[in-house]
């Protein structure tokens, strides 16, 4: 008798290969265009018990804590771990979900480029862009703040004091927020 294991992986390599002969030469299984999902980052999500006076549905960021919160109700919050702005690039105060793009291009501002003359003027989505997978753009009195919830291109980057003052989540839990929270979603920066 062969150990399951081997049967496992023909019956997986048979339905790859039929896979790759059913489509039309050079078409991808993953036609949508939409970027690969590398260093997707693993899930830093869990439900916390969280007692608040803000609406369900509201975000509030410790930045202290590393942390996001999204209000679920009845005492309780889903926490995501965050990366926050390092020194000098902290900011506190209430904004909202101005908009929200999966697979953004990433234009950095003319005060980051100064900074950092090597910088390019855009990164395209994709699996190089910092931004990641997903980004929620935050408006303060309806302008834009050039401040993010995103996701990232490095998962290890996740946890620390290191951003320009965007809140950087991997991809995996960015993916997950951007489902939960609609555009117009109030969001307490602490």
């Amino acid at each position: 008798m062969r150990p399951a294991s081997g049967h496992r992986f023909r019956l997986t390599a048979a339905c790859l290969l039929g896979l790759a002969l059913a489509l039309p030469a050079g078409q991808s299984a993953w036609a949508d265009s939409r970027p690969p999902l590398p260093a997707m980052g693993p899930s830093l999500r869990k439900t916390v018990a969280f007692p608040t006076a803000e609406k369900i549905g509201t975000i509030i960021i410790r930045k202290q804590e590393k942390a996001l919160y999204l209000v679920t109700g009845k005492g309780e919050a889903l926490r995501y771990r965050i990366s926050v702005g390092r020194d000098g690039f902290g900011w506190t105060g209430t904004v909202q979900v101005g908009s929200k793009t999966e697979w953004p291009a990433w234009r950095p501002p003319k005060e980051m480029r100064a900074r950092r003359p090597e910088l390019p003027e855009m990164v395209p989505s994709g699996p190089y862009n910092p931004l990641g997978a997903r980004a929620l753009y935050l408006l303060r009195d309806g302008r834009d703040t050039l401040y993010r919830i995103h996701g990232t291109n490095d998962p290890s980057g996740v946890g620390f004091d290191g951003t320009s003052g965007c809140f950087r989540l991997t991809n995996t839990d960015v993916i997950d927020l951007f489902r939960r929270v609609p555009v117009g979603t109030k969001v307490v920066v602490q």
